[in-house]
């Protein structure tokens, strides 16, 4: 059996719906990551303003923990689930530095 390059006009449709579903779920991710990073800023403020330490290693523990039994729930690979969390991560501990040493982080 040899593959042909087309589809019909209703396999075009349904590809462009399942895109745009997509899309809506990307956006949804980016608004979340941004929710977070919000989140975290708020963190760094309280940090700074009790003079809490910014690296709380128990902390990033529970995170990765949930988030592979999350993976592990759901038939995602868990190198995967630590890598994207450990940029999550990387990215909110450059962020609460930036704002508990009193600077701009965006």
């Amino acid at each position: 059996m040899t593959y042909e390059h087309h589809t019909d006009s209703r396999g075009s449709q349904k590809l462009e719906a399942l895109r745009a579903e997509l899309d809506g779920v990307d956006k949804r991710l980016r608004e979340t990551l941004r929710e977070r990073i919000e989140i975290c800023v708020r963190i760094a403020e309280h940090k700074r303003e009790h003079a809490v330490s910014m690296m709380q290693p128990h902390r990033i523990n529970i995170v990765q923990e949930r988030a592979a039994r999350f993976a592990s729930e759901n038939q995602i690979d868990q190198t995967f689930i630590r890598r994207f969390y450990d940029l999550i991560i990387e990215e909110t501990c450059r962020v609460e530095d930036l704002v508990i040493a009193g600077k701009e982080w965006n």
